[in-house]
């Protein structure tokens, strides 16, 4: 079980950009609880939210000796409007990002720790409709940045994951959507796909 989720926030300048918010000149960490991981391809969306967006992340898991063990592909899910008026109040925006299914989660595979991670790029459809795409060489802080700055501050265990940012191109979901996370090398491999397709919540007791 994965007891907490590292977030990044505003990892790319121009994602930090079309939210109106301030390019950061350190890491802006938030928790999200490890229970509202889901490794579903079914993503089933809270029935009081009416605003759930998408942000695709590079996803790294801590190892026994705090490196990176594994690497996959993540949703951060948000309910924007939600956020947006916690924000406002200077209120912490845990419902927004924390609630049950809202870090659907791909397959980990080995983490290879060389350089040849640096161009990976990441790639969002919703449907055949390109949303986000981005290279880890555009993140503000790389990886290895990021996992000093959290095991310097944080209570970090072996088995967290550790959400990089994610690129300009978030926006909402509805029901029915079908989704696709892609990890590319630069000259186009697939290194990682992952498919979703977004439901109506359950209907209430």
């Amino acid at each position: 079980m994965i007891r907490n989720i590292w977030a990044v926030g505003r990892n790319y300048s121009e994602h930090a950009k079309e939210l109106g918010n301030e390019v950061p000149t350190e890491p802006l960490i938030f928790l999200k609880s490890g229970s509202c991981v889901t490794t579903s391809s079914e993503i089933h969306f809270p029935s009081w939210a009416t605003d759930i967006h998408h942000e695709l992340e590079l996803a790294l898991e801590f190892g026994p000796d705090f490196s990176f063990r594994r690497f996959g592909l993540a949703l951060d899910l948000t309910e924007r409007t939600l956020q947006n008026k916690l924000k406002a109040k200077g209120q912490p925006w845990t419902l927004a990002k924390s609630f049950q299914g809202a870090c659907p989660l791909s397959m980990l595979l080995p983490w290879p720790k060389g350089p040849e991670t640096n161009d990976w790029q990441l790639q969002f459809f919703v449907g055949t409709e390109l949303r986000q795409e981005g290279h880890l060489s555009q993140m503000i802080f790389n990886p290895e940045t990021l996992r000093k700055y959290v095991l310097k501050r944080f209570p970090v265990c072996p088995g967290d994951l550790l959400l990089t940012g994610t690129p300009a191109g978030v926006g909402p979901l509805k029901a029915g959507d079908k989704l696709e996370g892609h990890l590319r090398t630069p000259s186009g491999q697939m290194i990682l796909r992952v498919d979703w397709t977004c439901s109506q919540p359950p209907s209430e007791p």
